[in-house]
């Protein structure tokens, strides 16, 4: 579904991505591992077009999109949480729910808001709540439904346990979890490696902006270094 070769990408002079190469299929969870500053929020906000890339390319279902514009990606079905998830703290969950259907004109908003209601019952009964006045936790959940309303075809998911109590991060991941076994194919990033990687199908290990390490998740989840450098362990 997504291919990414040889990404570049930087902040002024400095470069933030040094020839990245990605892949994700369809139906697939990808977790992206690696230090802070390691540049795998810069890969995410490549990939969803609000980061400039200088070099490489980005092909989703088969399409060059590199010179597509952000907005025209989420209309095609990549839709990120990004880091903070950066809701509309002023106004209630379900505007903000309903602004996430903002590309889908003549949708049935109702009847998406009831399914996101139906993933996070809690949104339901906060349904009037203004989205600043929420938990982190909730907070978490309100950024996924609002991407939900948008029906991806690509997640990308950046640090959703950020802030999060452990009973949270274990709620927040199953959800993920059961996404991927309704078809959604996610690219996330997560601080707690050992939870990412209990739910990830692949993994690719980012250092300085470089691949450094591939594979499937339960691999990955196995290699001496990774473990010492990433896991604690």
């Amino acid at each position: 579904m997504l291919s990414v070769e040889n990404l570049r990408s930087s902040y002024g002079r400095i470069e933030a991505l040094h020839g990245v190469s990605i892949e994700v299929a369809a139906g697939e969870i990808v977790t992206l591992v690696g230090a802070n500053g390691a540049g795998k929020t810069t890969l995410l906000r490549a990939v969803s077009g609000v980061q400039p890339i200088s070099a490489g390319r980005i092909r989703f279902a088969g399409r060059s999109i590199e010179s597509v514009p952000a907005h025209a990606r989420v209309a095609l079905g990549i839709v990120q949480v990004p880091e903070g998830r950066q809701l509309f703290a002023p106004l209630s969950v379900e505007d903000n729910l309903k602004l996430g259907a903002w590309t889908r004109p003549g949708v049935d908003r109702d009847a998406e808001i009831h399914r996101v209601y139906e993933l996070f019952p809690m949104l339901a009964e906060l349904r009037h709540v203004a989205a600043g006045a929420l938990s982190g936790g909730q907070q978490q959940m309100l950024a996924i439904g609002r991407a939900l309303m948008a029906k991806p075809r690509l997640l990308l998911l950046d640090e959703p346990s950020m802030g999060l109590a452990p009973i949270l991060v274990d709620q927040i991941l199953n959800v993920v979890l059961n996404l991927k076994r309704n078809g959604l194919t996610v690219l996330l990033v997560e601080q707690n490696a050992t939870a990412a990687l209990a739910i990830a199908d692949r993994c690719y290990v980012l250092e300085t902006g470089a691949v450094s390490a591939s594979g499937a998740a339960a691999d990955i989840q196995g290699d001496k270094r990774v473990r010492e450098a990433y896991l604690g362990v």
